[in-house]
């Protein structure tokens, strides 16, 4: 995770009261981070939730798209100041969110980076210690301490 998240792409208190909302936020903040066009990233995001949510439950969406420009696999976490639907496979509302954006030639990078995103936030402990950190900094360490206590 380290290597795909940076610390300004982490917002611990994201504004939002949609899905489009909480997309538009991500897309305009992966924008700022990535040197990619905002509507592009927000076109691409959009057009993957048409395929199906990507709510994945307990509170949890993981949010992603290939990008013909994009130079290498990002990542962005939120952490919602109030919990949106999401239209979640268990239909609860979605607080923690991991955007993950990567180049069109990915391929398995893409997927690689999926499954340590899903790995983390499947651990509920871990899930509740992110939902009570209150600075973007508490986030990221706790995103980046995670992989590397998971690697020894």
């Amino acid at each position: 995770m380290i290597e795909l998240l940076k610390p300004d792409g982490i917002v611990a208190n994201l504004r939002a009261s949609s899905k489009k909302q909480v997309l538009q936020e991500l897309a305009k903040r992966a924008a700022e981070l990535t040197g990619q066009h905002e509507r592009a990233i927000f076109d691409v995001l959009l057009e993957r939730e048409r395929l199906g949510t990507t709510g994945v439950g307990r509170g949890i969406a993981i949010p992603h798209g290939k990008l013909p420009t994009l130079p290498k696999v990002c990542a962005l976490f939120a952490r919602l100041d109030r919990p949106v639907d999401f239209d979640s496979i268990d239909e609860q509302p979605v607080d923690l969110i991991c955007l993950l954006l990567a180049p069109e030639s990915a391929g398995a990078d893409h997927l690689k980076a999926l499954a340590l995103v899903s790995r983390m936030l499947r651990n509920p402990l871990f899930c509740e210690k992110l939902r009570g950190a209150d600075t973007a900094d508490a986030i990221y360490a706790l995103l980046t301490h995670t992989e590397a206590s998971n690697a020894a």
